[in-house]
């Protein structure tokens, strides 16, 4: 489904990533595990078309996205594309129905249509009782819940997620694992998660770890 071809990345005379190959299939769970500085977020923002590689191909199916111009590029991206990251970045100012309604909204959904599926992603989430809360009235696990929610609301390919339990204590932190594998089974998205968290690593299809901007083994 996704594949990424030679990938190079540098920051100045930093060499970041190093002729990266890496392929991910359809509703799979992989993680991405490594030291601090080994290229792993560099990876999944370039995977994730959030930065462009010196050198190199990624490939969603047919479509090579690096070809596609720069708001061809951000259509594709919030239609095909969700991400997680380790801050929730919920907007205050809205309920958890209107953030997760969000990317559905900047795809030009109908409205009737975008609150109909992120009512049903509340639910799938055990959260419809927190549909009219704002972040600050919901703890930090129903928070990165809800974030999670934004992420799928536009039934994308691949969820992203960088640290995504990086922030939590560790009940919540199993709960959200365990909601990345019922998500999978349910709705059929493929996961890459960057992660230190070896409990979700060692959970996953497979394990790629990194080091030294190259992929050192998969298991």
């Amino acid at each position: 489904m996704i594949k990424a071809s030679n990938i190079y990345k540098s920051f100045g005379e930093l060499n970041v990533l190093k002729g990266i190959d890496l392929s991910i299939g359809n509703s799979e769970i992989v993680s991405i595990v490594g030291a601090s500085g080994a290229g792993k977020t560099s990876l999944l923002q370039i995977m994730g078309s959030l930065d462009k590689p010196d050198k190199g191909e990624i490939f969603y199916d047919n479509t090579d996205i690096f070809k596609l111009k720069d708001k061809k590029l951000a259509e594709f991206r919030n239609r095909n594309i969700g991400f997680v990251f380790q801050f929730h970045h919920l907007l205050p100012e809205f309920t958890a129905i209107e953030n997760i309604c969000m990317p559905a909204f900047i795809a030009k959904k109908s409205k009737t249509e975008s609150i109909k599926k992120a009512k049903e992603l509340l639910e799938i989430l055990n959260l419809t009782d927190r549909s009219e809360h704002k972040p600050s009235e919901m703890s930090g696990g129903e928070r990165q819940r809800i974030a999670v929610a934004r992420a799928l609301i536009n039934n994308p390919m691949v969820i992203f997620a960088d640290e995504p339990s990086g922030n939590l204590d560790s009940k919540n932190r199993q709960e959200l694992h365990e909601l990345f594998f019922k998500l999978r089974n349910e709705l059929g998205q493929s996961f890459v998660i960057v992660t230190h968290d070896n409990d979700l690593a060692n959970m996953s299809d497979r394990k790629i770890i990194m080091a030294d901007g190259k992929i050192n083994s998969t298991k």
